[in-house]
């Protein structure tokens, strides 16, 4: 069936349906530049509400399997591909892209120019977009695509009861914004006692578990849609170790009154190059991101800069030195990407200390 992708300054790319049949499916749409890991990217909760191109022509050739999951269900809105494997081939695959998007409700397309459709993108920005059928209303379309898209990411994909997690380690609470499994196992690897509470957990409530540390997860949307949530993690990183990623990262750097500003195209690929200032080398880096935090505001706030982006030399990585607080803007578990970063993890864990069971000296 013919289907094709509907762009906010009018523009249109064709292409054939595969997995859900769901028409007037709107989304941000960005891309993804990696060669493999659509089956991560698939189930990575910071793609929700969004319609992700994958830069890499063939997809599905390696299938999907029950292990390699992100998360239990995916939430990206819609899935746009250069030409789409129905017959994969691969010892650990048990299902095939098409199923899995059917079992989940997400349509997609293939047969698209997604080169044509990646240099729009880096050409004017990510925009909205909505999938219409060959034959469907473009008036009713082009109404839709007026619509803003919803600002409740984080509340759906968090979840709504706390998890625990049993280690003989340091007791690390983990606050879910859109958290991916790659997380839990780093810190299931180092013995951790990790306990998963839900994005608006409060401090209050937080204290009753004695943590050791606190880490703050990926997540999608922008930051300031959660005022709330920074309140809360401004007395957080004041009493707690604390480390955050990707949008917990931006939490962090909002709590300490930092500026967050919107990426033209955001970064989403394996392969991005990033500079660590300590360790005085280039690491290369898993990124999902659509918001970065301004540099100078991060001078002015009394923070230290620990991470570069070599691309655009967006800020990567920031810490506090004047207490165990720090947060990178890329993914140190990985998955899919490299696992360059994941000495990161074995930094938080340093930053808890031999004897910390509680509180640290409040900062504001």
């Amino acid at each position: 069936m013919n289907l094709k992708i509907l762009l906010e300054d009018g523009s249109e790319f064709r292409g054939k349906a595969f997995g859900a049949k769901k028409e007037y499916k709107l989304g941000e749409l960005v891309f993804f530049t990696g060669m493999t890991g659509y089956q991560e990217v698939l189930s990575d909760p910071s793609y929700c509400d969004q319609m992700v191109c994958m830069t890499y022509p063939l997809i599905g050739n390696y299938g999907l399997n029950r292990d390699d999951f992100e998360s239990l269900k995916p939430y990206l809105s819609a899935l746009v591909i250069k030409e789409y494997c129905d017959r994969p081939s691969n010892w650990r695959s048990q299902f095939s892209l098409d199923q899995v998007l059917k079992e989940h409700d997400i349509p997609g397309i293939t047969r698209v120019d997604t080169r044509a459709l990646t240099r729009k993108v880096r050409e004017h920005g990510s925009m909205k977009s909505i999938l219409v059928y060959e034959d469907g209303d473009m008036d009713r379309a082009r109404e839709l695509l007026k619509q803003d898209l919803p600002k409740d990411q984080v509340s759906r994909v968090s979840t709504k009861q706390v998890i625990h997690s049993p280690g003989v380690g340091k007791r690390v609470v983990v606050y879910d914004f859109g958290i991916k499994k790659g997380i839990l196992k780093e810190l299931s690897k180092r013995s951790c006692d990790v306990i998963v509470v839900p994005y608006n957990t409060s401090c209050e409530d937080l204290n009753r578990w004695k943590p050791d540390g606190v880490l703050l997860s990926n997540g999608p949307g922008d930051p300031r849609d959660l005022p709330g949530v920074i309140e809360e993690v401004k007395k957080i990183r004041q009493t707690y170790p604390s480390f955050g990623l990707c949008l917990g990262h931006q939490l962090l750097a909002l709590s300490y009154g930092c500026q967050v500003e919107k990426l033209k195209f955001g970064h989403h690929g394996a392969n991005h190059p990033v500079y660590d200032y300590n360790k005085e080398k280039a690491i290369i880096t898993s990124q999902n991101h659509n918001y970065a935090v301004v540099e100078a505001s991060i001078k002015g706030a009394g923070l230290k800069l620990t991470h570069t982006n070599l691309n655009d030399k967006s800020v990567a990585g920031f810490k506090d030195d004047k207490a165990p607080v720090f947060g990178v803007q890329h993914h140190p578990e990985a998955s899919p990407g490299p696992q360059d970063s994941s000495y990161l993890f074995d930094e938080f864990l340093v930053s808890l200390g031999e004897d910390q069971r509680g509180v640290i000296h409040a900062r504001s």
